[in-house]
């Protein structure tokens, strides 16, 4: 759980950078590429130096061919061709973070993602498409997924003001939704990758997953869920980018401040990190933990670095307090709380 919370921070960061990066270029689309490309090149650096990583590559290689038809022997756990393409929406909320948040604020385009987010993680454990299995939709998961959107509503209802920002909330939201999605593939991704099988696809799956396998080989099967999922990301983005450029042209100037190009390293930290870390907490406790994660960042970058126009505001300290609750409250043993669906 802790290191779901370090997951938002870690979104929270890159939100500040790509959405300043997409302001000052005014061009969300190639803020966007910059970012997925920059994290590609790390991950393909990783990928020629670690055997485990390219062995990994290739194990999940012969994975999807086996669920495509082109091998034999297709297990019933297999993983599906569909289940790596969990960067197009990663591709599309960096966009969004690109495109919207120089417009709306980090605040609204939180509040924007976790409304989609916390209604469809309870839709993804439901269905089973994460490692974890079938999670049961229980009164508590409920409750915590409701009070964490009331929080951040509470963080960010202020900023709310003008019926453009509630029309490009719209945006974001959809990431959100898309978010949830790309967490479970991305874990199934790992767990595949890793050589830890996955429980299939709408079936029950434990409340708890045992996750086999030393801890060296699943952080590497994290980094290729990473590579995969940048990899495909970044191939969206060139094809949305040459269109951009070709209608458009090409940005006047590029900043100078070097910290606004490395938003695809924190794109690279938490993709992994959540790869990870989704087998354990299943993808609605992933997404409220991260949500507090972002809230908390947001407060630090708010209070350490301000930017232009905002300030720290006592409801969005009740909201994120507000918001750790309600990840307590969902993270609460499932057997104490009777299911709403079996």
């Amino acid at each position: 759980m802790v290191a779901a919370v370090v997951i938002g921070i870690f979104l929270a960061c890159q939100s500040r950078v790509n959405g300043q990066l997409g302001q000052e270029v005014h061009d969300g689309i190639l803020a966007a590429l910059w970012s997925f490309g920059s994290g590609l090149v790390v991950l393909a650096t990783v990928y020629a130096l670690s055997p485990g990583t390219r062995a990994g590559v290739r194990r999940l290689w012969r994975t999807v061919r086996s669920a495509a038809g082109v091998g034999t022997g297709t297990s019933a756990r297999a993983l599906r061709p569909w289940h790596c393409l969990g960067g197009v929406c990663g591709a599309y909320l960096v966009v969004t973070q690109s495109s919207t948040v120089g417009l709306v604020g980090v605040a609204v385009f939180t509040v924007a993602v976790v409304a989609g987010q916390a209604a469809s993680s309870l839709v993804v454990d439901r269905l089973g498409l994460g490692p974890a299995g079938r999670q049961p939709v229980t009164l508590l998961r409920v409750v915590g997924a409701v009070l964490a959107l009331c929080a951040v509503l509470l963080s960010v209802g202020h900023q709310l003001d003008t019926p453009s920002k509630a029309a490009l909330a719209i945006l974001p939201a959809l990431g959100g939704v898309g978010t949830a999605w790309q967490q479970a593939v991305n874990g199934r991704v790992a767990a595949t990758a890793s050589g830890s099988g996955g429980a299939e696809v709408g079936q029950p799956g434990p409340t708890a997953p045992v996750i086999d396998g030393p801890h060296a080989t699943r952080t590497q099967g994290a980094l290729v869920a990473a590579l995969v999922n940048f990899t495909i990301g970044t191939s969206a983005l060139v094809i949305a980018a040459l269109v951009d450029v070709a209608l458009r042209g090409m940005p006047d100037a590029f900043p100078t401040n070097p910290i606004l190009y490395i938003g695809g390293m924190f794109g690279v930290a938490f993709i992994s990190m959540a790869a990870y870390v989704v087998r354990i907490t299943g993808v609605l406790l992933l997404g409220l933990a991260s949500v507090a994660g972002q809230l908390i960042g947001a407060l630090a970058l708010d209070a350490l670095l301000p930017a232009s126009g905002t300030e720290l505001n006592p409801t969005t300290v009740l909201g994120t307090v507000l918001t750790l609750v309600a990840v307590a409250i969902a993270a609460a043993p499932a057997r104490r709380t009777p299911a709403l669906a079996r």
